[in-house]
């Protein structure tokens, strides 16, 4: 049995419906598993081996289920899928809303995920996935939760523990903001999650993404502007020099604004607004356009765009918006330590994602994630995507 195969295997999600309440909410259970793998080894390893690595995360995962089932009735501990030859739209029904599940590097496409939203009309999303973090825009609860709220549906999202490969970063996720999340790259545990949602999430205002961006003035920064480097992407950046002020930089179709003002200027820390409007290549082609707001790793401008995971800058307030030529876009903040920042920030209708209150901790980023599915112009994107996918790349696993 091959690593991917195994990690498929182990990878669980599940969720209880409440004994206590009607069924306009229910409780859901997520458990992002540490998985144990069989000892390296240059031949494939026996049947008898493989049953027996099995059979011990299948222990640990029985643990799991049966602390969940004690707390108000188990519905579903598990879904397994293999990569069909073309995208398989899986939905049911339940009395506590519609459920659909589709899997890892799925959710950066349009089919399956976009149109099990769309045309089946699910309320509740189910995401088993073996997810490797890749800052500043990949990371799991990042991206995960900003793609529940960029869809308006409940997601609940099961990662693998797996800090060898970087996975990571489990959760529960209303629309509105996350209602529980586990990251944990110290420990080798993993972890259950439970949280209440709504059966059918009320409906929030769509969004003209472009509304408010299409009306600011671009200012010309002169010659300030610099390029960086984002999984590969290339982006223009402009250096925020000041502790406040308003920020317009923009990369073909794509004008990034933004207004902000930080807790304190510091000297050893360099924030950059930045803009990327292109074709992504690498494992795959996918078409993006994303604004950011970004800590860079070092105060040398060419490590903007670099991972980072800590800060020291907090905001007192933020407003992000951009001239995207999609209606697919993903509000992203992330904190320093890889934290989320639930019930501090919105999304206005005209399209700005601003903050409600001051940041609660130093920020690393904040982002407005697009896709332009109809700009991917590889029919095959997703099936290249899956092959790389399986050669445990830097950024996902499926």
């Amino acid at each position: 049995m091959i690593m991917s195969q195994l990690l498929n295997y182990v990878a669980v999600l599940f969720f209880c419906v409440s004994r206590a309440s009607s069924l306009d909410t229910f409780i859901a259970a997520v458990y992002e598993h540490a998985v144990i793998l069989p000892n390296a080894t240059l031949v494939p390893v026996s049947p008898e081996e493989a049953l027996a690595a099995m059979n011990r995360n299948l222990d640990l995962l029985e643990g799991a289920v049966t602390s969940a089932s004690k707390q108000q009735n188990l519905f579903l501990n598990e879904d397994q899928f293999n990569a069909p030859k073309e995208p398989e739209i899986v939905t049911f029904n339940t009395t506590f809303g519609k459920f659909g599940i589709f899997t890892c590097f799925d959710i950066l496409f349009h089919d399956p995920a976009v149109t099990l939203v769309r045309d089946s009309s699910v309320d509740t999303v189910l995401f088993p996935t073996a997810w490797m973090n890749v800052l500043p825009h990949l990371s799991a609860i990042e991206f995960h939760s900003a793609w529940a709220m960029g869809m308006r549906v409940n997601f609940l999202a099961s990662n693998l523990h797996y800090p060898l490969k970087k996975m990571t970063g489990s959760g529960i996720y209303a629309p509105a903001s996350p209602r529980a999340f586990h990251y944990d790259m110290k420990t080798e545990e993993g972890k259950l999650l439970l949280a209440q949602l709504d059966s059918h999430p009320h409906p929030t205002p769509v969004v003209n993404w472009t509304s408010y961006a299409s009306g600011v003035e671009a200012h010309s920064m002169g010659n300030q502007e610099f390029t960086g480097t984002i999984f590969f992407d290339k982006f223009t950046f402009l250096e925020l020099k000041a502790i406040g002020g308003n920020y317009t930089v923009c990369q073909r179709d794509l004008c990034c604004h933004l207004s902000y003002k930080m807790s304190e200027k510091r000297s050893d820390e360099v924030y950059a607004l930045g803009a990327f409007d292109g074709l992504h290549t690498v494992e795959g082609r996918y078409y993006l356009q994303i604004c950011t707001l970004l800590k860079c790793k070092t105060t040398d401008l060419h490590t903007c765009g670099d991972s980072v995971e800590t800060a020291s800058t907090r905001f007192e307030m933020f407003s992000l918006s951009g001239t995207f030529g999609t209606q697919y876009v993903f509000p992203e903040v992330l904190l320093s330590e890889i934290q989320l920042a639930p019930g501090e920030f919105q999304v206005s209708s005209d399209g700005r994602l601003f903050s409600l209150k001051p940041t609660s901790g130093p920020v690393l980023t904040v982002t407005l994630f697009g896709r332009l599915y109809e700009k991917d112009s590889a029919p095959n994107a997703l099936s290249d995507l899956t092959t790389q996918a399986l050669r445990f790349n830097p950024k996902t696993e499926a």
